[in-house]
């Protein structure tokens, strides 16, 4: 069963790797949020590390304080913990995220939550390609492409949150989607799938980028 351990006074979330991503919103209070937006993709908590994040504009890594993960030699690998600056020697946690898979899965993630006191998930028609990211929409946190319907999610003081709504243009209100009937063989990169963010066009199967040698050798010493 997905475990989760909020400290709202230190804004950290600690949840097992098969939490379901809309399961952390709702365990949150108002006004703390998630490094990415609300919707469920396969593979939970550590699905979403695997891939480095989805629709964020920003470094999703620095998101993570920590991971426990299960590499593939059967070994339980422990890196980072619950504060920024807990990293000495290779920095295992950045590493892991956005790995895809090859470092394995993750058993245990500390999550950094942000504070916003104003927030706003709006959604219209369009393509992400035709969105013009400089200016004010540059800082929306979230961004992506859903069958044609752009999301975007933002939180932070009331003033930004109105600039980044107007650089969006006229919009209606967004919701929560579960979008994993749309991989049921894993959720992979490509073009031409049904979701897209501001690194990768997302389609059902299993592919991925090429990993670089230096890192398989990483890999494969865990």
């Amino acid at each position: 069963m997905p475990v989760l351990r909020l400290s709202a006074a230190d804004q950290l979330l600690i949840a097992s790797g098969d939490t379901p991503l809309l399961d952390i919103y709702a365990a949150l209070p108002a006004g703390l949020y998630p490094p990415f937006p609300p919707v469920e993709l396969p593979g939970g908590l550590s699905g979403l590390l695997e891939r480095g994040g989805f629709a964020q504009n920003f470094f999703f890594a620095s998101e993570i304080l920590g991971v426990t993960f299960l590499a593939p030699s059967g070994r339980t690998v422990r890196a980072g913990g619950q504060v920024v600056k807990n990293v000495q020697g290779y920095d295992l946690t950045r590493l892991f995220v956005g790995s895809f898979g090859h470092l394995g899965s993750a058993l245990e993630v500390t999550l950094r939550l942000r504070p916003g006191l104003a927030a706003a998930h709006v959604s219209r028609p369009g393509r992400l390609p035709d969105l013009n990211m400089n200016g004010p929409l540059g800082k929306a946190r979230f961004v992506w492409d859903d069958q044609g319907q752009l999301q975007m999610l933002h939180f932070g003081q009331p003033r930004e949150v109105e600039a980044v709504l107007a650089a969006f243009g006229d919009a209606g209100e967004g919701a929560p989607s579960d979008h994993r009937a749309l991989f049921p063989d894993g959720m992979g990169t490509g073009e031409g799938g049904p979701l897209r963010d501001g690194r990768f066009g997302w389609v059902n199967g299993a592919a991925h980028p090429a990993v670089p040698a230096l890192f398989a050798r990483v890999a494969a010493a865990l």
